[in-house]
């Protein structure tokens, strides 16, 4: 605009808006790339389907000698097609690491506390994978007492670290989706619920069969199946900017017309 000051003309200019910058919560909140949801369930069906070559394995009933022994035992070197279990354990492993990624953490009302409990479960059934035990166990004493005198290689003891890490992180996955399902009614909350109920029942019998080294053929099962259902339901559950939570989706694209207005 023009102004007349003291026996001078001068022009001002009113300065261009300025977008404010994009805060890092909203820029959080954009929604994956729509293949990515396909993709990870994919990914993850066949990384699941890999997990549980148990399931073929007691069918066929060949590789198994007594139900006292645990699948692990299986993977020992030495054991008839060990390479091929360990080898299946590691690629499960991987492709559940890629699914989860892919997916990514978004869940109906936000990021999901278990979702890296689930990546490191993931990744710990690899390092399973990769390092074998170097004797079974489950069957032989004498490597009973050879793992307890801390006499076996170091792959051993890889996989034995492992193991826990892989129930452990898994269960807690577990505990902290049921505490972010639990006021609300839904699928995963339902699924959550009865994984919870099952898993309360069989850990004491998961510790009698280490305990004793009877009966795990029938008790690892029942957490191999628990663990992949609650994958397949992390993979499932839809994010708040796709097809769940109306509310979210109607916050996001209150935040892309503001911004537009904006600029």
């Amino acid at each position: 605009m023009m102004r007349i000051g003291d026996g001078f003309l001068s022009l001002t200019r009113k300065a261009p808006a300025v977008a404010a910058p994009r805060p890092a919560a909203a820029a959080a909140a954009v929604p994956p790339a729509p293949w990515r949801h396909p993709v990870a369930l994919t990914v993850g069906g066949v990384g699941v389907a890999l997990y549980n070559w148990w399931i073929v394995v007691a069918l066929g009933g060949h590789l198994m000698t007594t139900p006292d022994e645990l699948f692990s035992d299986l993977e020992a070197t030495g054991r008839p097609d060990a390479a091929l279990l360990q080898h299946l354990d590691l690629a499960a492993g991987l492709m559940l690491v890629a699914a989860l990624l892919l997916r990514g953490p978004q869940g109906p009302e936000g990021r999901r506390t278990e979702w890296p409990w689930l990546v490191a479960f993931a990744a710990s059934g690899a390092v399973g994978g990769r390092f074998a035990y170097a004797c079974p166990e489950g069957l032989s004493a004498g490597c009973r007492a050879a793992e307890w005198r801390l006499a076996l290689p170091p792959h051993h003891y890889v996989h034995v670290l492992a193991g826990i890490v892989e129930f452990a992180t898994a269960t807690i996955a577990i505990y902290l989706t049921w505490q972010r399902t639990r006021r609300r009614d839904g699928a995963t909350g339902r699924v959550v619920r009865w994984i919870g109920k099952a898993l309360i029942v069989a850990y004491p019998f998961l510790a009698l069969a280490y305990l004793t080294d009877r009966i795990g053929a029938f008790v690892e099962p029942v957490f191999f199946v628990c663990f992949s259902v609650m994958v397949i339901a992390e993979l499932v559950e839809p994010d708040g900017a796709g097809t769940g939570d109306p509310s979210l989706r109607l916050r996001s694209r209150w935040r892309t017309r503001s911004e537009r207005d904006a600029r």
